[in-house]
């Protein structure tokens, strides 16, 4: 273990400056979720593709609704319907004065139109006053012929969708760095796109240590816990936008660990272990990767680390493996390992994504607490707190014990408090960090 100590700042730095994005791949839309752009994404077609209707009704030239009232309706022939997916009326018709065609939502505009009355404002082609909605074409094949009566005039271009009146070719549809979400997989399938480039989701393993630790929903005995660690950094490293895989608890044997490492590097960009990092006669983490470096590779290996910070005083960072695989190394304190997670893991798999903004969003809050918070001197502390957007108040959470998963979940941020502020008193401004 390095006998400096390390600032926060300084060990993150160490682990960006090592990550590099992973090499971009071609995805089909429905895996592409999740993954970054690698470049711009511009719009070939225009979108909508055709002017078309926003409404179930009738195509019509506005000159023939002009003055239209339910005591004076217009009176117009209905020469044909253009259903959805058509390609226009039928043998070229065109809506030619004192005609109309029955039109379906989405459906392309006939020549000669240039509104669209909603099938409400008619009579629907019944002769028996307003209709509430359009019988269907296959109960009522007469409804696209014979007369409808049209109870509102209409302005022109009223109902319809303007042809790239959302997109238009050479516009850009998504910015290189932009994360693929489901909006973002709708608009590439709307323009045409069935593939697109980015970088992959991370696969992160996280791996617990410790002979103490049982799988929930076993039995526990003596001097046993039950595995949180794990679930809780997966379901943190999927919320970070990775792939993960929970390796269960490994007992305390460092060769044990060292094979289970090495099994795990073939699905893994990035390993995360925790537990066995501290001083103990038994912190295995420590004891099998101490060693792990390859005397030709500069900068490989795991280095254990102290950081001037409360909780997560003792860290390790460095590669494994054949392809330098980066591995953080977390104390196993549910808090410490938590909040380390946050200030070093996250930043690491957002990093690995692509993303050039990796950092949990900040605030500044004012502290709602009764009595003054303490802090260590020379260290960086991070205290669990609610956070109150319309207040810009935060209260502390739990006590400072990193054993407190409790409070934990309750919190939404972290406090924290400088290395040179050892007494927090009420009212003080401090910075917090945004969990969700």
């Amino acid at each position: 273990m390095s006998s400096t100590i390390w600032s926060v700042d300084e060990h993150l730095d160490d682990i960006l400056g090592a990550v590099r994005p992973l090499e971009p791949i071609e995805l089909q839309l429905p895996d592409a979720q999740g993954c970054v752009l690698v470049k711009d994404v511009v719009v070939e077609i225009a979108l909508p593709p055709f002017d078309n209707s926003s409404m179930d009704g009738y195509a019509v030239r506005v000159a023939d609704t002009e003055g239209a009232s339910e005591e004076f309706p217009a009176v117009l022939t209905v020469i044909g319907d253009v259903a959805a997916g058509s390609a226009g009326l039928a043998d070229g018709q065109v809506v030619g004065p004192g005609e109309a065609a029955r039109i379906m939502t989405g459906a392309p505009l006939p020549e000669g139109a240039d509104a669209v009355v909603p099938v409400e404002w008619t009579d629907g082609g019944s002769g028996e006053g307003p209709a509430t909605a359009m019988r269907a074409h296959s109960d009522a094949p007469e409804g696209a012929a014979g007369e409808v009566r049209v109870y509102r005039p209409v302005e022109a271009r009223a109902h319809v969708r303007d042809r790239g009146s959302d997109v238009r070719p050479g516009d850009l549809a998504l910015r290189a760095g932009a994360i693929v979400g489901p909006a973002q997989i709708g608009l590439l399938a709307a323009i045409g796109c069935s593939t697109v480039v980015v970088r992959p989701r991370p696969r992160v393993v996280v791996l617990s240590t410790g002979s103490e630790l049982v799988q929930p929903g076993e039995t526990l005995t003596g001097g046993q816990i039950y595995d949180s660690n794990s679930f809780a950094l997966t379901a943190a490293a999927r919320d970070a936008g990775a792939i993960a895989y929970r390796v269960g608890a490994v007992a305390d044997d460092a060769e044990t660990l060292r094979a289970t490492i090495e099994d795990q590097l073939i699905r893994a960009d990035i390993v995360v272990t925790t537990g066995g990092v501290s001083v103990g006669a038994y912190d295995v983490v420590k004891e099998a990767l101490s060693s792990v470096g390859d005397e030709d590779e500069p900068g490989s290996g795991i280095d254990f680390r102290k950081l001037a910070m409360q909780p997560g005083k003792p860290q390790g960072f460095g590669s494994i493996g054949p392809d330098h695989t980066p591995l953080l190394a977390l104390p196993g304190n549910p808090v410490s390992s938590y909040v380390s997670f946050e200030l070093f893991v996250r930043p690491a798999i957002r990093a690995l994504m692509g993303l050039t903004d990796v950092h949990r969003p900040t605030s500044t809050a004012t502290l709602k607490i009764d009595k003054a918070l303490s802090s260590p001197s020379g260290r960086r502390q991070f205290l669990r707190g609610t956070y109150d957007a319309e207040e810009g108040t935060v209260t502390p959470v739990g006590g400072s014990g990193s054993h407190l998963i409790a409070a934990l979940a309750q919190a939404d941020a972290l406090i924290v408090l400088p290395e040179d502020v050892t007494s927090a008193e009420p009212g003080t401004e401090t910075e917090v960090i945004l969990l969700r």
